[in-house]
């Protein structure tokens, strides 16, 4: 499962531009290679990133795995949600189970990343 709306990279992430903010997680793809994700440690709001920052740390009953910033700029939320429910990343990965919002100082930077055509080559 690949939407067309959003925009990806080649490490299974994928972010989409919603009400100016970039909305960052992991693919369908991603969730099913590491398995039951136990913990997601997300950062504080307000941090600065720089696309390509690791801002996430996954653990699943099979593994660790890191997601990045997909874009510069500042964290202006987190889906507190999964702290206490880190399934939701298993089982809504494009919707309920989103990790971060980054306010973008470049939003033009999305254009740089893979569409749907381009990362299911990936797979």
């Amino acid at each position: 499962m690949v939407p067309e709306n959003l925009k990806y990279t080649p490490e299974h992430e994928w972010s989409k531009l919603a009400d100016g903010l970039v909305v960052v997680g992991i693919t369908d793809h991603a969730q099913d290679q590491l398995g039951d994700i136990v913990f997601v440690d997300l950062p504080e709001e307000g941090a600065a990133v720089k696309r390509g920052d690791e801002v996430i740390a996954l653990e699943s009953t099979k593994a660790a795995a890191s997601v990045y910033a997909s874009v510069d700029g500042t964290i202006a939320a987190v889906n507190d949600r999964l702290s206490d429910e880190p399934e939701l990343v298993n089982n809504d990965c494009y919707s309920a189970g989103w990790m971060v919002k980054i306010q973008p100082s470049d939003p033009t930077q999305l254009d740089e990343m893979l569409d749907s055509a381009a990362y299911e080559a990936c797979l």
